[in-house]
């Protein structure tokens, strides 16, 4: 790969992650964990979205989106879930981006492009709010990625905001909704929601 490829290469990656930052806010948004005096709205891609205003809450979206860069640049990264828990850390919902990115394409296509074909997974969003269960009381969430492959150790200095999960699986297939999906040149991009299986154990309650 030649330096102009490169720098397109990188290019489609940051658009990539500065969308995945603006989209991991709305889902937060959208499933109302916080007041709406948390968030403001900005105009992003000619879209009205929500920023987070609360300097905590914006830095560690924006951390999570960021760190994922060199990932994302190596192809390392399949999916990237916003997970969230009941009191008891059981996952209750997760909504899932599943990439796929060519980044040896990257120079023939054109940021406007890209950028076009990312919008409409933001319009959507923002009108998913029907496609969401109300979550229990006491819930938290956290941003998850799964690499194809484990990075090197210290290979990068980003990649030591990450750490690994032991976030618990669901016993049983998971529902999917699917929401929006995209196939084209560099990227192939999916979100669709996971909602747990009816048969799905449930945790043990605790007797007083």
């Amino acid at each position: 790969m030649n330096q102009k490829d490169a720098n397109h290469s990188g290019e489609v990656g940051r658009t990539l992650v500065e969308f995945l930052e603006v989209a991991i806010t709305m889902i937060v948004y959208v499933k109302g964990l916080y007041p709406s005096a948390a968030f403001e709205r900005r105009r992003y891609m000619n879209v009205v979205v929500q920023r987070a205003s609360h300097p905590e809450l914006r830095d560690y979206i924006h951390s999570a989106a960021s760190g994922l860069l060199p990932f994302i640049e190596k192809g390392l990264v399949e999916r990237v879930a916003v997970i969230f828990y009941s009191k008891d850390n059981v996952p209750v919902e997760r909504f899932i981006f599943k990439l796929t990115i060519n980044l040896s394409s990257a120079a023939s296509v054109e940021e406007g492009h890209l950028e076009f074909a990312l919008r409409s997974f933001l319009v959507k969003l923002s009108v998913s709010k029907s496609l969401v269960k109300p979550l229990p009381h006491h819930c938290r969430w956290e941003v998850t990625a799964y690499l194809r492959s484990l990075p090197e150790v210290g290979s990068s200095k980003e990649s030591e905001l990450w750490i690994p999960t032991d976030t618990k699986q669901w016993q049983k297939p998971a529902v999917i909704t699917p929401v929006k999906s995209l196939d084209s040149e560099p990227l192939c991009l999916q979100l669709y929601l996971e909602h747990p299986s009816l048969s799905e154990p449930q945790p043990c309650q605790a007797q007083s």
